[in-house]
């Protein structure tokens, strides 16, 4: 079952590239849903299956805090008959045309308003929003459970329909919570400390009881860059803490964190995971669920080793 759902969510996502390249297809009456980030967008194409066209504006493996979109991308999100995004400071190089469409009074659902929010605690991004929510699986529970009656309220949305695939789909977070939950449970306490390219797992720290030593890039962009003395830092963070591993994003150059990991005086393993975009479908991360098991395979390994 699952695995028709993916190649399902697959060809919606075929279909949205061909609505994008032709600006839209006349015969094609079914409402059109345009997703910022490709992680909501597999969770929001879940959803609603084919009731909807799902046309999701980040490309797989793109960085969710510097890509953009052509002309035509923002007059198709202008056009939509609901725009859904992450929120909390994440669509940066975005944000210009989400808020130009919420202007137009083109309805929104942002992801961020829908879960209980934790701050960075360190770095320049000390004190603002944390917008990794989609790492804990609770909180993407959350907001499924918040999206579904703004989904209802789109003419062309069978309520009945959606709602059975809610509850599939909210069936498979909860097993997906339930398995990080029993696979973390074997890292020992001594060993449950992350370290990664930028905090990104501020959500899955706190859901799961682990410690963040620290990022390479110390704040909650990508786009930030680190300092002779932040690396100094986490050098010496790591030493004390004897980590095993630390970890890459795939949307990220690893290049620092290879150099971090050779300044280290200690055997550190660097570990590629796919933590803020999906890949394509050949790729190691083509739906948010895959993604997820696959870095809770990587993370329980890397650290028990």
């Amino acid at each position: 079952m699952r695995t028709s759902r993916i190649l399902a969510t697959f060809a919606v996502s075929a279909l949205a590239a061909v609505i994008l390249a032709s600006c839209s297809t006349a015969d094609d009456t079914r409402p059109t849903i345009v997703v910022s980030t490709n992680i909501l967008g597999d969770v929001v194409a879940e959803l609603v299956g084919e009731q909807a066209q799902v046309v999701t504006l980040m490309k797989p493996d793109a960085d969710p805090h510097s890509f953009e979109i052509s002309a035509q991308e923002a007059a198709t999100l202008r056009s939509a008959d609901l725009l859904v995004s992450n929120g909390l400071g994440l669509e940066e190089g975005l944000q210009q045309h989400l808020d130009a469409a919420a202007a137009d009074d083109v309805p929104t659902f942002v992801a961020g308003d829908a879960i209980e929010v934790i701050d960075y605690s360190e770095g320049d991004a000390a004190g603002m929003p944390d917008s990794h929510f989609w790492t804990d699986p609770e909180r993407m529970i959350d907001v499924v459970d918040a999206i579904e009656p703004v989904l209802a309220k789109v003419d062309g949305i069978d309520v009945q329909v959606l709602a059975a695939t809610v509850e599939d789909y909210r069936a498979e977070l909860q097993a997906l919570d339930a398995e990080m939950t029993e696979a973390f449970a074997t890292i020992p306490d001594e060993h449950r400390a992350l370290v990664t390219n930028h905090h990104v797992f501020g959500y899955l720290a706190q859901r799961f009881d682990f410690d963040i030593i620290g990022a390479v890039i110390p704040g909650g962009t990508t786009l930030a860059a680190p300092s002779a003395s932040d690396l100094a830092d986490l050098v010496d963070a790591i030493e004390e803490a004897g980590v095993p591993a630390i970890f890459a994003e795939s949307s990220s150059p690893d290049r620092l964190v290879q150099a971090l990991a050779s300044e280290a005086n200690v055997q550190v393993e660097v570990i590629e995971l796919y933590t803020e975009s999906l890949t394509g479908p050949d790729g190691g991360a083509p739906d948010y669920l895959t993604m997820m098991r696959i870095n809770t395979e990587r993370i329980t390994t890397g650290l028990t080793s």
